[in-house]
């Protein structure tokens, strides 16, 4: 008998003898996974996770762009049955028609449960105080708070994303909150392996970001693969404005010309939709999906940098909400 080295061994060799040469098998074909389709499937493993170890999640939206993005993920999660918990937006009071009018028409399409906590109403009851200077933004915190005590939520989903802002950078996936809803980043669990531990004692909850892993050029090149309608300010329009501090803010009934300041009309959109006294536009001809995505995938400033007047207060403007309980 005459023994053969692995070498001499021919491919076919292995097949059972009952296979004639008609019946051999095709080479495996090569599949890819594409990066989107890797992002999208981290997402829904995250709504699932977190539907399967969590008693009463929430998620957060607003009519934003990430926020559309992160609701479409979940139900795809759940389909085909509905999603199987509440959405939530800390409305300031101060919002963008536009975003407003598409939050409303797509709550009512999935058929979900929408909660809002009104800034204005605490406003109004005196459970805080107006700031100075316009913006809201800063005293949405006790008013978000106040909706999680209220509802005892213990997971919130939010749309941050890890490329926005340096204090997100430093965020895990699920982001622990102790029982005043506060923030410290220097006390976070391990996320190894895509391993995440859910368990919170009584009044903690959980901050849970879906699209930490994604960029802004992600989140729109993926709205134009699922093909996911989207509020008209986020495209080029018309609009009367002025500048101030090099950024384009939109003249309104929350923000008004100071002496000596004149308006323009501009060719411009929003590359972020928040608190319209303090959001600004951005010149821009990008009318369509495919031209925002080429002017996304010029630009060398994050959204928030360009446009959130805000977060502009101070370096660490971001981190110091986030650790009294902000998104």
């Amino acid at each position: 008998m005459i023994s053969r080295r692995p070498s001499d061994v021919e491919p076919n060799d292995c097949l059972p003898a009952t296979l004639g040469s008609s019946e051999r098998r095709e080479p495996v074909s090569d599949y890819r996974v594409s990066h989107l389709d890797t992002l999208e499937a981290e997402g829904i493993f995250i709504f699932r996770e977190v539907a399967a170890t969590c008693q009463r999640p929430v998620l957060l939206f607003s009519g934003g762009k990430d926020s559309i993005v992160m609701l479409h993920l979940a139900q795809k999660a759940f389909a085909p049955a509905r999603i199987p918990f509440p959405v939530m937006h800390v409305d300031t009071g101060h919002n963008f028609p536009e975003a407003i009018e598409y939050r409303d028409q797509r709550v009512a399409d999935l058929g979900v449960q929408l909660i809002v906590a009104s800034v204005q109403e605490a406003i109004d009851s005196g459970f805080v105080t107006e700031p100075p200077g316009g913006s809201r933004n800063r005293i949405q915190t006790p008013v978000l708070l106040d909706a999680v005590e209220k509802h005892r939520f213990d997971a919130l989903f939010g749309g941050a994303r890890r490329d926005e802002e340096k204090a997100r950078a430093k965020e895990r996936i699920f982001s622990f909150r102790d029982e005043f809803g506060q923030w410290d980043p220097k006390n976070q669990r391990p996320e190894l392996w895509s391993l995440y531990n859910g368990r919170v004692h009584p009044d903690e909850q959980i901050r849970v970001f879906p699209l930490s892993n994604w960029t802004e050029l992600d989140i729109w090149n993926y709205i134009a693969e699922q093909d996911i309608p989207l509020p008209s300010i986020y495209f080029a329009h018309d609009r009367e404005v002025v500048e101030r501090d090099g950024m384009l803010y939109a003249v309104n009934e929350f923000l008004a010309k100071r002496d000596g300041e004149t308006s323009q009309v501009r060719r411009v959109r929003y590359r972020t939709v928040g608190d319209a006294s303090c959001t600004a536009a951005v010149a821009s001809e990008a009318d369509t999906v495919e031209k925002v995505i080429a002017e996304v995938a010029a630009t060398r400033i994050t959204e928030r940098g360009a446009t959130r007047g805000d977060d502009r207060a101070s370096e660490a403007a971001m981190e110091d909400r986030k650790r009294e309980g902000y998104f």
